[in-house]
């Protein structure tokens, strides 16, 4: 939304609060492109296939025809942070996959490393037992070979701790009737 878009119809506080959150994930992801990922950090990015701007290979979208969760861990490369998106090469079974996903199109990031997840949105929670994750991690994550891996969405990291995930849905003020 424009500038001049939110005064027209007020200020709107959510979509502020939630671009301040998804400069997070911006600022994250451009720390790894400089410098790579420090320690056991590793990201799971849940994002909408639908979302205008989303590009992925179509063997992808058939799998994933509107949400997919990525991992940005060992199998990654060209990771490219501009100010609307960022693109990545994720490989599957050693094949080089590159897709670009605008920020706006993300629905949840983690970093189970250390218990630290925001979901952005109104996702349905039915969603997320439906989603698979697909690529970064290892050859063995993603189903890459069968496509039946689900998302660890425990958010728990090595050492046992859960992720506490932000959801903007608790902060929205309820309708009055």
């Amino acid at each position: 939304m424009t500038d001049s878009e939110m005064l027209q119809t007020g200020l709107n506080y959510e979509l502020l609060v939630e671009d301040a959150l998804r400069s997070v994930v911006r600022t994250a992801l451009g720390i790894v492109e400089k410098v790579g990922l420090p320690g056991e950090t590793h990201f799971y990015i849940s994002f909408s296939t639908l979302y205008s701007g989303v590009e992925i290979d179509d063997h992808l979208r058939s799998k994933h025809p509107e949400n997919m969760t990525i991992v940005l861990q060992h199998q990654f490369a060209d990771l490219k942070v501009n100010d609307d998106e960022f693109s990545v090469t994720l490989f599957f079974s050693g094949k080089p996959s590159p897709m670009i996903i605008p920020f706006q199109a993300i629905t949840s990031f983690n970093d189970p490393s250390v218990g630290f997840g925001l979901q952005f949105g109104m996702a349905d929670e039915d969603e997320d037992d439906n989603e698979q994750t697909v690529a970064g991690k290892d050859d063995n994550v993603a189903g890459l070979k069968n496509g039946n891996h689900k998302a660890n969405q425990s958010n728990e990291n090595s050492n046992g701790n859960s992720a506490d995930v932000v959801s903007l849905d608790k902060f929205r003020k309820k309708p009055t009737k």
